[in-house]
């Protein structure tokens, strides 16, 4: 990520409107991508069968068929995201480019295997006919590479390319799916399709960007697995970020509010559709922090470093401290505040901008759409913080910090039903309110003794953390050889 701000600052070194747009348009697609095309498409796909006078009950399903497989792919791939994406800033450090695109392989085979067969299951068994459950489980697959494609994007400077796969994603997925729908081919079937079609056109791209940026090799597919048992607390942190971020949604599905759908799809349309909405408006500070605080703060942060790398002086070092904290704390507090205006505007214009979309809202959703507005708001700063933490390699701090919010969403939001339903927003508000303010007490806590942490807490020897991951791929790497002669 500090080399996208790095490239940004590029952009934003150019004046005008129009660059700055593009600059910021292009952090909003390289951080947000995949979760912010899910967003689109489905707003996409309900436009389309609200202008085609398609029945509630069949919206409802397709809605929750894509929901489901949205959810149990960024589940899979949420617990190696984080790994993989250090695996890649190491082997970029270290001159080893030709280690990336076959981790990129294998750790898409890994995510691949175990979310097909866990999904698979559950499709099985779902209620889906073959064609539905087929096309869910395609889409399953492709959006499991695309998540995993984003963390090594990172590395690729080609945004244009990345920007126009986006584009071009959204725009085939909704004209294919009105000229089926123009065709009267059935509903549910024709969009799921649509929807694949969208997401394979971003996996084709995204993947022949990764092998012209790569050199292509079949050497160390599973190599980054040991940096999983090096890097445990960094891989579970993704996984607690995301069970922070959505549990609330799987616990209202079987709340009064919930309904059976269809088979084992169950959905909250009261409560799903407002925080579908209050999400993106935390996408808000994603982009901001890329822009602002990597820009700004990367140099400081990099500056700072170098010194202890380059024989710098106490008193240079202290210096160098100084900025960076200060130039940190000053970001931090100006991307904050915009999240929070933001949010703040949002709930103020959100009566007339919701009876714009023809979505339905009562007064219900009205109410948690502000509750959730504020949650996803404040869960947006605590992120901001955490990621903060991850800059500084504070990896025992960010996972405590996402399982506080991970054990807060589950147990706040099941407490919030043993009250009205319309109190059912505040358990994520309130995890997200914890969450924030164990990242801010943690970050002050660690950047007060940042020199200790830096020089005295290493290792004085080289530890060998290999363990159950390690041998597993030194197992699949031994496979991989033998299927070669």
């Amino acid at each position: 990520m500090a080399g996208i701000g790095f490239e940004l600052k590029k952009l934003f070194a150019k004046k005008g409107v129009l660059n700055s747009a593009k600059a910021y348009g292009y952090a909003a697609v390289i951080c947000t991508g995949p979760m912010l095309l899910g967003v689109l498409l489905l707003f996409g796909i309900t436009a389309l069968c609200m202008f085609n006078k398609i029945d509630l009950h069949t919206r409802e399903i397709l809605i929750c068929m894509i929901t489901y497989t949205l959810l149990a792919s960024v589940t899979v791939s949420s617990f190696f995201s984080m790994t993989v994406t250090r695996y890649v800033a190491d082997m970029l450090f270290e001159e080893k480019k030709e280690a990336v695109l076959p981790a990129f392989w294998g750790s898409t085979v890994i995510m691949l295997v175990i979310g097909s067969v866990l999904y698979g299951i559950f499709l099985v068994f779902s209620g889906a006919t073959l064609l539905q459950g087929l096309l869910c489980f395609t889409l399953f697959g492709e959006l499991i590479i695309v998540w995993n494609a984003m963390s090594f994007l990172s590395a690729i400077k080609d945004y244009k390319g990345i920007f126009l796969s986006f584009l071009t994603s959204v725009a085939s997925s909704i004209i294919l799916g009105a000229i089926l729908l123009w065709f009267e081919l059935p509903v549910i079937d024709s969009l799921l399709f649509s929807v694949s079609f969208g997401y394979g056109i971003m996996l084709v791209w995204n993947v022949i960007l990764l092998h012209r940026y790569f050199p292509h090799t079949t050497l160390g597919a599973f190599t980054f697995l040991r940096w999983i048992d090096v890097f445990l607390p960094l891989a579970l942190s993704g996984f607690f970020m995301n069970i922070g971020m959505f549990s609330h949604l799987v616990i209202m599905w079987f709340s009064d509010i919930g309904v059976r759908v269809h088979g084992l799809f169950y959905g909250a349309p009261w409560y799903d559709v407002p925080a579908l909405l209050a999400f993106i408006t935390s996408l808000m500070t994603t982009v901001n922090f890329v822009v602002s605080v990597e820009v700004n703060f990367y140099p400081k942060y990099r500056n700072h470093y170098s010194l202890y790398n380059d024989k710098g002086t106490i008193d240079n070092i202290k210096q160098a401290e100084k900025e960076m904290i200060g130039t940190l704390k000053t970001e931090l507090f100006y991307t904050a505040l915009k999240q929070l205006l933001f949010t703040a505007t949002v709930i103020a214009l959100g009566g007339y901008l919701l009876d714009l979309l023809p979505l339905g809202f009562n007064e219900v959703m009205r109410g948690y759409f502000r509750t959730l507005c504020v949650g996803y708001g404040v869960y947006a700063i605590g992120n901001m913080l955490m990621l903060i933490l991850l800059y500084f390699t504070d990896y025992k701090g960010a996972f405590i910090t996402t399982a506080v919010f991970s054990a807060g969403t589950i147990a706040f939001s099941l407490i919030s039903l043993l009250f009205s339903n319309i109190y059912y927003g505040f358990g994520f508000l309130i995890a997200a309110l914890v969450f924030a303010a164990a990242c801010a007490i943690r970050l002050d806590y660690f950047t007060k003794r940042l020199p200790y942490y830096i020089l005295s807490v290493q290792p004085l020897v080289s530890e060998d953390r290999s363990g159950i991951f390690s041998k597993l791929g030194v197992f699949l790497e031994d496979k991989l050889e033998d299927t070669k002669k």
